[in-house]
């Protein structure tokens, strides 16, 4: 399909090479060195967006970031939403569709890499137009090492949209001269399309890098984007400004832009937006646009000037084209479907025309990018003759040129580069560079004062179908800021919440000065006393993928596996995450689900002999003659009177009084212990056991180790694990006598050292086997061999769950919710009253955790057997769903099926729970409620026979 609105020559477009791409499912052609705005344009097509709110259609506006219509979906390479049309670089086999609203989200991974890269400088300049490049080219005469980043494929900045020039030469040609010189030099790194997006403390600075996403490839190789974070001794801010529209009726309409975008489609890629256009100014910037799209074959309707008197320079020009300018008149309104068809016209208090045209071009003054500039929190005042705000003073470390600081003309952001670029070099540390001549400029300086104007005149407020849009993105309107005024609402920060205004991709480039604008107006403050909203990070949007660069998937959150785990794959285990590990859910045989799975693995358990890998159980090392006090103060209970050989449980709380975390703590010698944590816990509890000692016990000589990833761990489970475990280690009196419930021996089992520890998490007899990760692979084989006349059965963590349900064990972090104390979960026997003091202590006699109505670790059982309450679900004492608000007693904190008790239960914490035992109480499951009794926590066992064999 041919481009008609591309001209046949001219542009900074490669016309030598092709490109092929589709949007909304048409084929349509482009160049390299289109953006897909540009490509879109030169086919004519403005309309690609629909509004999020109202669903009416939207253009292209801007060139640039500060677009805040030209929303697209890019669908291939890989499917991306919410990207503008003016930032995306066209390349061949692109894949895009216009936004209807709201974007979608990738369903596949995203196969490309992003990495992160560190950079040293002492001057970094951002930005590379004329003050940018004069500003680096100074430092890196002098002999510092500069970093220039600009968010463009090419220097140049502004230039690149323009036809000025410099020297009496194309300004390209001097852009090449300085850019060429930067890259000879081996101090310099220069980074093109690179967004500088965040400033920080202490001169540090994030960009993002596209390296690759204008080529069209994913590569396996080559991160596609990459995030610089770049640390500095001094820092220039080039960063340009933003034209600023101007808010009248229907100015949403596609065939919109702002005047200088036009002027940068027509002179960087050869597109003009339309064949008769008219343009709406507050100031001389427009003017030259007018001029270039005449020269270029447009047809112009009108210069419409806001201001009483136009420049007579440009003027001039308009009349040697045969160019009306109605001066002292304002834009009323605009009519057309998909595009603007007409503009009216008109002067305050008189009578209004239309012209026929299909663009219309706005410039309602410029907006110096200050984002960065406030982000290191640089104070900004209000400039009035700019209708903006600049930087206040330069900061230490940081200084701002060209029209980021208010200057917008050429010689004035030329010189203010150079005096930026020689001042950054000397804070830094070096001398000032060699003298070298500016550039000498054609462009004329402003001839007649802006108008400050924000919104045409109408004499209207509240307006219902208010098309006055302030902030396009977001469909606010000068009805919403007015609303907004009119509720009471006076500071900015407020309005923004209220309106939404700001708060989209752009973060209120164009739209942000308006509302502050509008604001002052309605309210007669002077914008001088106020200042503008917070300016944050980041500049653009930044993708999640390229903030994670590398660390995605196992570098991100590491897979840690057992030694055991080759053979758990081997034998068809499914696996559930618990912290990092990857842990053995359930091991289902053919025809077999997890329901039949976990029922047969738990009848063997209680039945005749199972076994598990428990390696993941956290293990800290603790040595030292101070442990046993320190453990004192850690846990709840007493563990200083344990005896080498013996094994105790115990419980740790915060502060606060509430459980942290269990496990058990065995003493292997006078001086050396080992603490057993909660697989989740394990790093948790070693921080805390060393903020303790390097904070509040430095005197206290202990030494604490992880050695969670040397030992592992196999429980042995059920009446038939004595006797398998006699058979692997024959040296061994496993007899009751000789070896008692909570105490450990050290043995050879198949062979292999190990320590045998008597614990059980199942309420059956059981032994903990721990040998060295090496040799873990061979116990396992070992005991499953010795096993097999007894029906071993391996079982996953959903059995161990159900085995320590019936038996009311809790587990930290799922029965439990940081609001639970020892006594709530029925474990006062585990809280010393001897001890004069441990961690949490003092909050068990504070008012709230005395109350009777806490909540409190019950059984519950459902009326039908059959049910299976839902992990989560709350607790009620009506029997119906009631209207809200409904009043909660509790939720259910785990819920299974029971081989041992014939039908399902669950575990529940309960205001008032102990209390409530022999009760009914209700769990709202669906449209209904099921009914169930409240019962003790232990259902099974609950004298613990089955523990001694």
């Amino acid at each position: 399909m041919t481009a008609p609105f591309r001209l046949p020559s001219g542009g900074r477009i490669d016309r030598d090479t092709p490109v092929e791409f589709l949007f909304d499912g048409q084929v349509l052609t482009g160049y390299r060195g289109d953006t897909l705005a540009s490509a879109l344009l030169a086919h004519g097509i403005h309309r690609i967006a629909t509004s999020v709110k109202y669903g009416r259609p939207r253009g292209i506006m801007a060139a640039g970031v500060e677009d805040a219509n030209a929303l697209v979906q890019i669908e291939k390479p890989f499917p991306e939403p919410m990207l503008t049309a003016t930032t995306v670089e066209l390349h061949d086999g692109l894949v895009a569709r216009g936004l209807p609203g709201q974007g979608k989200l990738a369903e596949e991974p995203d196969p490309a890499r992003y990495d992160h890269k560190h950079v040293h400088c002492d001057v970094l300049v951002i930005g590379a137009g004329p003050a940018g490049l004069t500003a680096a080219l100074a430092a890196a005469r002098g002999g510092a090492r500069v970093v220039l980043v600009d968010d463009q494929p090419e220097a140049g900045g502004s230039l690149l949209g323009s036809n000025e020039f410099l020297d009496l030469e194309p300004a390209q040609e001097w852009i090449r001269g300085v850019v060429q010189e930067l890259w000879s030099l081996p101090d310099v790194l220069v980074l093109e399309r690179t967004t500088a997006f965040g400033a920080y403390d202490d001169g540090f600075f994030l960009a993002l890098q596209r390296r690759t996403d204008h080529l069209g490839t994913i590569s396996e190789t080559v991160a596609r984007q990459r995030v610089w974070r770049i640390r500095t001794k001094q820092a220039v801010l080039a960063t340009g400004a933003h034209e600023r529209p101007v808010v009248f009726e229907g100015n949403d309409r596609p065939g919109i832009l702002l005047a200088a975008s036009a002027r940068t489609y027509l002179h960087r890629y050869g597109v003009v937006p339309g064949r008769r256009a008219l343009l709406f100014t507050t100031n001389d910037s427009a003017y030259a646009a007018a001029i270039d799209l005449a020269d270029a074959g447009v047809e112009i309707a009108a210069v419409v000037d806001a201001r009483p008197e136009a420049p007579a320079g440009w003027a001039a020009e308009c009349a040697e084209r045969s160019i009306d300018v109605h001066c002292g008149h304002f834009v009323a309104g605009t009519s057309g479907t998909d595009r603007v068809s007409a503009v009216e016209i008109a002067a305050p208090g008189g009578a209004s025309s239309t012209l026929s045209c299909d663009t219309l071009l706005v410039s309602g003054g410029w907006n110096p990018a200050v984002h960065l500039f406030s982000q290191a929190r640089g104070k900004l005042e209000y400039a009035p003759a700019l209708g903006a705000y600049v930087p206040a003073e330069s900061l230490p470390a940081l200084r701002v040129a060209g029209s980021a600081a208010g200057v917008l003309d050429l010689a004035g952001c030329v010189r203010q580069g150079r005096e930026a670029g020689d001042a950054a070099l000397t804070a830094a540390g070096f001398g000032v560079a060699a003298d070298f001549p500016l550039p000498v400029s054609d462009a004329r300086p402003e001839q007649v004062a802006t108008a400050i104007l924000w919104k045409v005149p109408d004499g209207r407020s509240l307006v219902d179908d208010d098309t006055r849009f302030v902030d396009l993105q977001r469909d606010a309107t000068v009805t919403d800021v007015l609303r907004a005024t009119g509720a009471g609402l006076r500071s900015l920060e407020h309005i923004k919440r209220y309106t939404t205004i700001g708060t989209a991709h752009d973060q209120g480039k164009t739209s942000g000065m308006i509302a502050a604008g509008i604001v002052a107006d309605e309210l007669g403050t002077d914008l001088a006393h106020g200042r503008p909203t917070t300016f944050r990070p980041p500049y653009t949007s930044v993708p999640f993928a390229a903030l994670a660069g590398r660390d995605r998937g196992e570098l991100h959150d590491p897979v840690r596996v057992t030694a055991i785990h080759p053979w758990h794959v081997a034998h068809g285990a499914k696996f559930e995450d618990v912290g990092q590990w990857k842990r053995p859910w359930y091991y289902p045989r053919a025809g077999e689900g997890m329901h039949e799975a976990v029922l047969r693995e738990c009848r063997a358990a209680r039945e005749g002999v199972a076994m598990m890998d428990g390696s993941t159980l956290g293990k800290i090392d603790l040595q030292g003659p101070d442990v046993g006090t320190f453990l004192d103060l850690l846990y709840t209970n007493m563990m200083s009177t344990l005896k080498v050989g013996r094994i105790r449980y115990g419980v740790m709380c915060g502060v606060d009084g509430m459980v942290i975390d269990d496990g058990t703590v065995i003493r292997v010698a006078e001086d050396r212990w080992l603490v057993t944590t909660t697989t989740g816990n394990a790093a948790m509890i070693l921080d805390w056991m060393e903020e303790w000692l390097q904070t509040e016990w430095p005197h206290l000589t202990v030494f604490a180790t992880s050695v969670t990833e040397h030992w592992v761990t196999v429980p042995l489970v059920g009446p038939r694990s004595r006797d398998v475990l006699a058979a692997v280690a024959p040296d061994l009196d496993v007899s009751n006598d000789a070896f008692g419930f909570m105490t450990w021996h050290d043995a050879e089992v198949a062979g292999i050292p190990a320590r045998v520890c008597r614990i059980s998490f199942s309420g059956e007899l059981a032994y903990e086997i721990n040998v060295k990760s090496w040799y873990g692979v061979a116990l396992w084989e070992a005991l499953m061999s010795a096993g097999e006349p007894y029906g071993i059965t391996p079982y996953g963590t959903e059995t161990m769950h159900v085995l320590r349900a019936e038996k009311g064990y809790p587990i930290i972090g799922q029965d439990t919710d940081a609001t639970l104390t020892p006594q709530d979960l029925g474990m006062s026997w585990a809280v010393s009253k001897k001890k004069a003091d441990f961690i949490g202590k003092r909050s068990f006699a504070r008012a709230e955790n005395q109350r009777p109505d806490r909540k409190q670790l019950v059984g519950l059982l459902p009326a039908d057997p059959s049910v299976l309450l839902p992990e989560g679900g709350q607790v009620i004492e009506s029997d119906h769903l009631p209207e809200p608000p409904v009043r909660m007693l509790g939720h259910v904190t785990s819920s299974y099926r029971s081989a041992a008790l014939g039908r399902t239960f669950a575990l529940a914490v309960v205001r008032s729970g102990r209390e409530r035992i022999g009760s009914t109480l209700y769990v709202p499951v669906g449209d209904g409620v099921v009914p169930v009794t409240v019962t003790d926590s232990v259902l099974y066992d609950k004298e613990g026979a089955r523990r001694d064999g």
